[in-house]
C-alpha cells in the first residue's frame, strides 16, 4: 500500500544531489514516481537523475534542475515549469540544508544569516512556490526536512537547531491550515544519518569558528552509529504514505525524543562536559 502511494506521482526534491535528498529521490523513483531532482550543485543533481533513468534506482523517471533555494523567484520558476510539464506537483520534499557549528560566542551575524537563508527561508520559498499550486488542485503533500535537533537542545549546533525548530513549527502549523484545502504537510526529524553533512565544516566563505566541533565524532558519541540514508528514505516514504505529521527515524531517535518529553531537564540542564565538547581545530579535516 505504501509503495503504491507514489506510483506515477510527481515529486520535487530539493538538496537532491547527495545525502538524504539523493536517497529520497532514488526511493521515490523506486516506487514509481516522476522525480525532479534539484540542487545548487546542478551537475551532481543531473548525475542522480541519470542514475534513475538508467534503471539503477528503480522504475521511476527523473529530470534535474539547478536550484538555489535561497532564490525565491528561481524556486517559483522551477516549480512552475515542473507543474506545467506534469499537470501538477503531488509531493514537495523541502530537503536542502547546511550546517553551521561552533559556540554561539564565536559565531557572527553572517553565520546566522547564511543558515537561516538556506534552512528556513529555503523551506519557506518552497512552500510559497508549491503550496498555491496544491491548494488550487485540492491535493498534494509537502514534506519538510527538519532534524531531531529541531526537537531537542543541541549545543555547538545552535544555529542549525534554531532553524530546524522553526521548520518544525512551520510544518505543524501549516498542516492544520492546509488540511482545509486538501493538502497534507509532514515534517521529517531524522536522528543521526550517514550523509556528507557529518564531515562538513562551516561554509568556506564565512569566518572560521575556533570552537567548531568534529560533528561526526560529537554526534556518534551521543547517538551511536549513523543510520544509512537509504534506510531512512524508505522509512520516511512509508510514513508519508500514512500521512504522519512528525516523522522520526531511526528507532533510537524516537526513543530519545520520548525520553526528552518525559524528562526535559536531563538534557536542558546537562552540564557541559566531554560528551558534547568534541572539537576540531579550525582548518583541520
Amino acid at each position: 500500500m505504501q509503495r503504491a502511494h507514489f506510483k506515477e506521482a510527481t515529486a520535487l526534491v530539493t538538496g537532491g544531489a547527495s545525502g538524504i535528498g539523493k536517497a529520497l529521490a532514488m526511493e521515490l523513483a523506486g516506487r514509481g514516481a516522476k522525480v525532479l531532482v534539484t540542487d545548487v550543485d546542478g551537475e551532481s543533481a543531473s548525475e542522480v537523475a541519470e542514475s534513475i533513468r538508467s534503471g539503477t534506482a528503480g522504475e521511476g523517471t527523473a529530470t534535474a534542475a539547478t536550484l538555489d533555494v535561497t532564490d525565491a523567484a528561481a524556486f517559483a520558476d522551477v516549480a512552475g515549469r515542473f507543474a506545467t510539464d506534469h499537470d501538477g506537483i503531488d509531493f514537495l520534499f523541502n530537503n536542502a540544508g547546511i550546517v553551521v557549528s561552533g559556540e554561539v560566542t564565536h559565531l557572527t551575524e553572517a553565520h546566522w544569516r547564511r543558515i537561516i537563508e538556506v534552512n528556513l527561508m529555503g523551506v519557506i520559498h518552497g512552500v510559497q512556490a508549491v503550496y498555491p499550486l496544491m491548494t488550487a488542485r485540492g491535493r498534494g503533500h509537502i514534506v519538510n526536512t527538519a532534524s531531531l535537533s529541531g526537537l531537542l537542545p543541541s549545543p555547538l549546533l545552535v544555529p542549525y537547531s534554531t532553524t530546524k525548530h522553526a521548520v518544525v513549527g512551520l510544518s505543524v502549523g501549516l498542516r492544520v491550515e492546509a488540511s482545509t484545502h486538501g493538502v497534507r504537510v509532514s515534517v521529517i526529524c531524522p536522528g543521526l544519518i550517514e550523509t556528507p553533512l557529518l564531515d562538513k565544516e562551516n561554509p568556506d566563505d564565512l569566518p572560521p569558528a575556533e570552537s567548531m566541533p568534529d560533528i561526526r565524532a560529537l554526534l556518534t558519541r551521543m547517538m551511536g552509529t549513523p543510520y544509512p540514508a537509504g534506510s531512512l528514505a524508505s522509512d520516511v516514504l512509508d510514513d508519508v504514505a500514512l500521512n504522519r505529521p512528525i516523522i522520526l527515524a531511526p528507532r533510537r531517535a524516537k526513543a530519545i525524543w520520548t525520553a526528552y518529553r518525559a524528562w526535559p531537564r536531563l538534557l536542558i540542564d546537562h552540564t557541559p562536559n566531554s560528551s558534547w565538547s568534541t572539537s576540531r581545530p579550525t582548518g583541520e579535516a
